[in-house]
């Protein structure tokens, strides 16, 4: 029988799709076990061989669930995970790619000539270049980027955070079903 430290439940929107890949949405496996009691969501999957036992019952463990009604993601929070998740986890001046720990981010238009900490005016950067640019306008400092920022929707955040490469153990096999329906076939 395996144990419960560490399990955890995926989240599922109505349509059967994760409710957000950016982070992937998943709550403790208690979260989801008192959801599921108090009928706010649906249990779609169980752990095999994994219960729970109380004075006179034994109950299932979700390793997922669905919500009743869909829940449409209308807004992106500005983090530095989204940031970076946006821009690929790649500086935006030197094109290398980082790990989000090596990262830090650059105001293109510098706060000390007026620029606003925004999707459109701040980009993934690493150490070196942050340095090299400075409070300097892309001109003055003779950089360049890669790409101009934007603000990412959820969907594009989603797309983005699908394409990453999961660490081995990361998601549990019972979940394979639920995260994978819009990959494309193979041929």
């Amino acid at each position: 029988m395996q144990g419960l430290s560490g399990l955890r439940t995926l989240v599922l929107n109505m349509d059967m799709q994760p409710l957000s890949w950016a982070p992937l949405s998943v709550w403790s496996w208690e979260d989801a076990f008192v959801a599921v009691h108090q009928e706010r969501v649906i249990q779609v999957r169980s752990y095999d061989g994994v219960r729970i036992r109380s004075a006179s019952r034994e109950y299932e463990v979700p390793a997922v669930v669905a919500l009743k009604s869909y829940r449409k993601r209308r807004h992106v929070a500005f983090t530095r995970y989204h940031l970076f998740l946006r821009d690929g986890f790649t500086c935006q001046y030197c094109g290398n790619a980082f790990a989000a720990k090596d990262l830090t981010f650059d105001h293109v238009i510098p706060r000390s000539r007026g620029g606003r900490t925004s999707w459109t005016n701040i980009v993934a950067c690493c150490g070196r270049d942050n340095l090299r640019k400075g409070s300097r306008t892309l001109a003055q400092a003779g950089m360049r980027l890669l790409r101009q920022p934007f603000e990412p929707t959820a969907f594009q955040l989603d797309a983005a955070a699908r394409a990453l490469p999961r660490a081995k153990g990361e998601l549990h096999q019972t979940w394979m079903d639920f995260l994978y329906w819009g990959a494309e076939l193979e041929r």
